[in-house]
């Protein structure tokens, strides 16, 4: 899904973020000569960087990193913490020569507010600039509840988070919701939202942005985990992966190079909508609405796939699960059915992507023995079998991932305010 990007432009001296340059850096066109302003711009984001992926530095440690004189890096650190973006940290002692005053990331500077709506649960959490989780929370929700009282719900736990925080919900420098669906910037709505029935309505962008203001952000929620997945899970070691979600709903999240792929109208990792149907879980009424493969292979589908294989009394997707691991034939040959069809999908994205990693995440994706099943079928599908894994991230996993989009757009805003 598109999200909008802010790119420094300090005192009109420098042009917008060029393609794989990181946003929020000054950039040279061609022929130009570095002004003075350009260049102390530049100098000042170079150390910012430098400053928030290695955390606690030294003048003498940022001059070596940046190649910059130390002269240069003092002028820019004391403007940089004039703006309040970064302050002392005290002083590394026990080494030897002269103490050196170290510097780090003003954690108070920004905050970030990440929101996870789903069908039945709405979580949240609030993140400094640091990235420090200073609220969580979680909450059921009504799973008929209307377009309306679904907004007023994020609302009363973004409240919630930020008095738990003790700051206003206006200190939030950037909010990002993890929705279902994708976002379509001509529409100014969530389309492809599946379950959430209504949620595409343009109204209701409208209301977020009455509430949250200019600075929200709508994510994905499966790209949401993904960034997850990359900064805090198995990704980390993983250049090129893919993150398969499977639960109420099928979608991949899918990162190539260190960064997330969302393709040029936002629907990479749609996967729902590949013409890939199979077994007794397909549902035609219930593809046309959601996808061919998620109506095939999404929990309402195994649930289906075992009441008509016979199974009675309340059926639910972990149910069906627990009784296959406890020698239920009919259970049994449900999950494996939902194993060769995902494999079949998954099969589709290693011949196009051929990741180093397979990622499996919600609650199918993450059931016992499930995992092993699909790499079991895919042995014999496809040309190579990347490592599969199951992830270890929780039901959090959207709203850190979230934050982390969050944390970086924040940086773009406040940055780009640099005096």
């Amino acid at each position: 899904m598109s999200v909008r990007t802010i790119s420094a432009q300090p005192d009109g001296a420098a042009e917008p973020a060029g393609p794989g340059q990181p946003a929020g850096t000054a950039q040279l066109g061609p022929g130009q000569a570095a002004r003075p302003k350009l260049l102390r711009a530049m100098n000042e984001q170079l150390l910012l960087r430098h400053i928030r992926q290695l955390g606690r530095c030294s003048r003498a440690e940022l001059a070596r990193l940046s190649g910059l004189s130390k002269p240069t890096v003092s002028l820019a650190l004391a403007n940089v913490e004039r703006s309040g973006l970064i302050q002392e940290a005290g002083q590394r002692t026990g080494v030897p020569g002269r103490s050196a005053v170290l510097y780090e990331i003003r954690p108070q500077a920004g905050y970030v507010l990440g929101l996870d709506i789903g069908l039945h649960y709405l979580r949240g959490a609030v993140a400094d600039l640091s990235g420090e989780i200073a609220a969580r929370s979680a909450r059921q929700t009504r799973a008929a509840a209307s377009t309306s009282g679904r907004v007023a719900e994020l609302i009363a736990l973004a409240d919630e988070l930020c008095a738990a925080a003790g700051i206003g919900r206006t200190a939030v420098t950037q909010t990002v919701i993890g929705s279902p669906g994708v976002y379509d910037p001509r529409r100014n709505a969530i389309a492809l939202a599946g379950g959430l029935a209504g949620w595409g309505k343009p109204a209701v962008m409208d209301d977020l942005h009455e509430a949250f203001g200019e600075q929200l952000v709508v994510e994905n929620d499966v790209d949401a985990a993904t960034l997850a997945e990359r900064e805090h899970g198995h990704g980390r070691d993983a250049g090129t992966f893919a993150f398969v979600h499977v639960g109420t709903g099928i979608g991949m999240g899918l990162v190539i190079g260190g960064e997330l792929h969302r393709g040029v109208h936002g629907v990479a990792g749609e996967i729902a909508y590949m013409p890939i149907s199979a077994g007794q879980g397909s549902d035609p009424a219930d593809a046309r609405r959601r996808g061919t493969l998620e109506a095939a292979g999404s929990a309402a589908a195994v649930v289906r796939a075992a009441r008509r294989a016979g199974m009675r009394g309340p059926v639910s997707a972990r149910r069906v699960f627990a009784a296959a691991a406890a020698g239920d034939v009919r259970a049994a040959a449900v999950v494996a059915d939902e194993a060769e069809l995902v494999a079949r999908a998954v099969c589709a994205i290693i011949t196009v992507i051929d990741p180093e990693l397979i990622v499996f995440g919600g609650g199918i994706g993450q059931a016992p023995g499930f995992a092993p099943a699909v790499a079991e079928q895919l042995r014999g599908l496809a040309p190579v079998l990347p490592e599969v894994r199951v992830s270890a991230l929780g039901t959090d996993a959207v709203v850190d991932g979230c934050l982390v989009s969050g944390a970086d757009l924040a940086w773009q805003r406040l940055t780009a305010l640099l005096p």
